[in-house]
């Protein structure tokens, strides 16, 4: 990754507690990010006590930068930033953003092992950095497992301390800690398959094209963005399709395990009343909700399944 400290955790959920503890944000404090990420993103904020603040997203499905200034208050302490379905959002803004704001960023790397912007690795590009091992990611272990990265001396040696119950040694504790660690099997998976990450995203990355490529002309379809300095690590290939919810019954019914990912941004979630937001004040979540559907993309299919998958969807829009 080109960062100095890599520690283990014991899930990704777990990473992203420890970054933002590392960081000392806590209750007082606001971390924005974006309305359509998986429920652990905010889930995180809200363990540590803070408080989320939703933005936007852009047609990639990540968090569009353009609104980020906007939620800005003074206890704006972040910026999350998250690689949804694993494309990251536009870092060079965000960065400049968090520069000019004094705020740090934190990269939700968790779907994106493997991925990159313009050329710097998923995890590099923010102050500190969570991953997700869960067996859906790209680096995968046989359970749960994650990881939490920075270049910070200072925050790895807290981090690896209070994951470990703030012990210094067996008989002494330096501060109350818990314990988030890494188990040592999983440790052991995920050093079995590490080299097998790269050849996995250049397949998830092929297959990728060939549904972007067979299902080109479909007017139903409508795929996102795909920025030619940004290396997608496609745990998700998520398009917007019309009548989604009859065409997943269809692609069920035909032996395709379609899914939606997810039909109810996170601002409308029973979780998020106390927050205060409400249905149109983030159309573009609101809207891809509504249309988003994960078609298999994973890099155990072979072109013959991938195929099967396009002339599906196409049939179905031709009925």
């Amino acid at each position: 990754l080109g960062v100095r400290h890599v520690i283990g955790s014991n899930t990704g959920t777990d990473a992203l507690i420890l970054a933002l503890k590392a960081l000392r944000i806590g209750a007082g404090d606001e971390v924005v990010v974006q309305a359509n990420t998986f429920y652990a993103s905010v889930g995180a904020i809200v363990a540590v006590g803070a408080r989320p603040v939703f933005v936007d997203c852009d047609e990639q499905y990540a968090i569009d930068h353009r609104n980020i200034e906007a939620a800005l208050t003074g206890k704006t302490r972040a910026i999350m930033a998250v690689w949804w379905t694993g494309v990251p959002p536009e870092f060079s803004a965000i960065t400049e953003i968090a520069r000019r704001r004094n705020l740090a960023v934190i990269e939700d790397a968790c779907p994106a092992t493997g991925g990159a912007y313009d050329g710097r690795p998923a995890g590099s590009l923010g102050h500190i950095a969570a991953f997700s091992m869960h067996p859906l990611k790209p680096l995968h272990v046989w359970g749960d497992g994650g990881a939490v990265v920075t270049s910070d001396d200072k925050a790895s040696e807290w981090l690896r301390t209070y994951r470990n119950h703030g012990m210094k040694n067996r008989d002494e504790i330096a501060f109350w800690g818990v314990n988030q660690r890494l188990q040592s099997v999983q440790a052991v998976v995920a050093n079995h398959i590490l080299d097998r990450v790269g050849p996995w995203v250049d397949r998830r990355n092929q297959i990728a094209r060939r549904l972007d490529a067979g299902l080109e002309g479909v007017p139903e379809v409508v795929r996102p963005p795909r920025p030619p300095n940004r290396r997608n690590a496609f745990q998700l290939y998520i398009v917007c399709v019309q009548r989604r919810d009859e065409l997943v019954r269809y692609l069920i019914g035909n032996g395709i395990e379609a899914k939606v990912h997810y039909p109810i941004p996170l601002h409308l979630q029973p979780a998020a009343r106390e927050l205060g937001y409400a249905k149109g004040d983030f159309p573009v979540a609101e809207r891809q909700a509504a249309e988003i559907v994960t078609l298999p993309g994973h890099q155990f299919l072979t072109n013959d399944e991938v195929d099967y998958t396009i002339e599906t969807v196409r049939k179905f829009y031709k009925r």
